[in-house]
């Protein structure tokens, strides 16, 4: 359904599907229409795939895994080849970043900033390649027995990703399953598939061998039936913790593997003694960069009691000159929600912290201006003496919304911000180092920043606590998550053994 009020300004570019290293229509003939936020015009069409299409995918996948072309080949070899992909992903960053824009709304300099950074995670990862070694040894307890094991990937992986950062969360996992020698099938979101279309045709014009990587566009269920289709060894999925829960079941029931990257209500602990300025800083980066529509967004600020107003007084002052605008614009610093039902969400958890007593320090609706009208704009919005009970505490917004209370001391400071099902990332503000490092070994989050926020690494592991995933992305666990470990066992004595008993 095309979003009410969209124009259409010009010829579309259209883009398929890409299969076997090949670009092909969708076996229904069926096109769908990506819009921009910002001015709701349509910019491109965009096949869709159905389940012909998603089974052509995924046995182009198993075929290239199976005949050993992609996995048996040199892992120097495919160290090459995901240089050469980094090399063509650095050398149009700004084409790229462009179409996830064009997508998500989402700011062009920051999209640019992931595509600068997006060609090293390739080549940290094709430096993995040749070093993914098992090891040997002589077991304590079968002195004639030499042991080794092995790690070998697990096949075909589906990788499904939402529209927020399509390329980057695409490289999370791209990277390391193709250094570990799996092959891929790429399900993007329908709101965002520009960019990801694009990186495949980064990787036909590097010369990987057709089907080690592939692209399928669609709907949710195209993503649905990805997930569940038999042919597939291992999922790996970011987005919502409800969908992920949805996901983890329909995956449970071939019983594949699976990495969930999940949903956060991330706190932001902002201790009396911190620098102020920073603290300020961070919090604003952690709530309204992106829109506020990012998975680790500092959504709870908690803030210890002699600070609270002061520093409320200074988060409005700073939401103040938070100039919304254009996202091509190097001068906007917020753009647009990326759908019409994110903004509609995002109103209702608006409304609804009104109706349970929020107070409203900032915002609290869409924009007067009228050129911002005619996107998905909403302000960047603070709400002060938010109690745990209260829904904006405890649930997922995905926009610039900001719930924050007080604190007495350390102690009810983590309790605060251990009071969500989620885990997935904290901050803390602080100039006491004994005490930033009791809290972030306290709070229950996969990651935690201290006098920093909303930063990433290749060399550093991610993922999330209770509801926030399953599994960790980057560095060298993410070798471990793409990999399985199998044991050989060698006998060396030459003796027979007791068939009936377990030796």
């Amino acid at each position: 359904m095309v979003e009410k009020g969209v124009e259409k300004t010009r010829e579309l570019p259209r883009y398929d599907l890409f299969i076997k290293g090949e670009w092909t229509r969708p076996a229904s003939g069926k096109y769908f229409e990506v819009i921009y936020p910002y001015n709701l015009e349509v910019v491109a069409e965009v096949a869709e795939a159905g389940k012909e299409d998603l089974d052509r995918a995924v046995h182009a996948a198993r075929e290239s895994f199976e005949n050993g072309l992609w996995r048996q080949m040199p892992a120097s070899e495919r160290a090459k080849l995901l240089w050469r992909v980094a090399d063509l992903i650095e050398s149009e960053g700004d084409r790229l970043a462009r179409l996830e824009t064009l997508c998500n709304g989402k700011l062009y300099r920051e999209m640019l900033g992931q595509l600068k950074a997006i060609p090293y995670y390739f080549r940290y990862f094709a430096g993995w390649a040749d070093k993914i070694v098992g090891d040997a040894k002589y077991l304590p307890d079968k002195p004639n027995v030499l042991n080794y094991t092995l790690r070998e990937p697990y096949g075909v992986v589906a990788i499904v990703v939402p529209w927020n950062s399509p390329i980057l969360l695409t490289t999370l996992s791209l990277a390391p399953a193709l250094a570990c020698g799996n092959t891929v099938v790429v399900k993007p979101s329908k709101n965002a598939p520009l960019g990801v279309i694009a990186l495949a045709e980064m990787f036909q014009r590097a010369g990987f061998p057709p089907g080690v990587f592939n692209v399928v566009t669609g709907p949710g269920f195209v993503g649905e039936m990805l997930v569940g289709h038999p042919g597939v060894d291992k999922v790996c999925f970011t987005g919502g913790t409800d969908t992920g829960v949805h996901v983890a079941k329909v995956a449970s029931q071939n019983l594949t593997k699976f990495v969930l990257e999940l949903g956060g209500k991330s706190p932001q602990i902002v201790f009396e003694d911190c620098d102020v300025d920073a603290a300020v800083n961070g919090v604003v980066s952690g709530i309204v960069a992106a829109s506020g529509q990012t998975c680790v967004a500092g959504s709870r600020l908690l803030v210890q009691e002699g600070l609270y107003e002061e520093f409320l007084d200074r988060m409005r002052n700073a939401f103040a000159k938070i100039k919304l605008g254009d996202p091509m614009d190097p001068h906007t610093q917020m753009g647009p929600v990326a759908t019409r039902d994110q903004l509609d969400k995002i109103l209702h958890y608006i409304n609804t912290a009104k109706k349970e007593g929020a107070r409203l320090v900032y915002g609290g609706g869409r924009p007067d201006d009228p050129s911002l009208t005619h996107g998905f704009f909403v302000m960047p919005t603070i709400f002060a003496d938010v109690k745990p009970n209260m829904t904006i505490w405890r649930e997922e917004i995905f926009g610039p919304v900001l719930a924050a209370t007080s604190f007495s001391d350390e102690n009810e400071a983590v309790k605060l911000a251990n009071s969500v099902e989620f885990g997935l990332a904290a901050g803390i503000w602080t100039r006491d180092i004994y005490k930033a490092h009791r809290v972030a070994k306290q709070v229950y989050a996969g990651t935690v920043w201290i006098n920093m926020y909303r930063s990433l690494s290749y060399a550093s592991p991610f993922g999330g606590f209770k509801k926030s995933g399953v599994g960790r992305e980057l560095a060298a666990e993410a070798i471990h998550e793409f990999t399985q470990s199998k044991s050989v066992w060698v006998e060396l004595a030459g003796q027979k053994r007791d068939p009936f008993v377990l030796g």
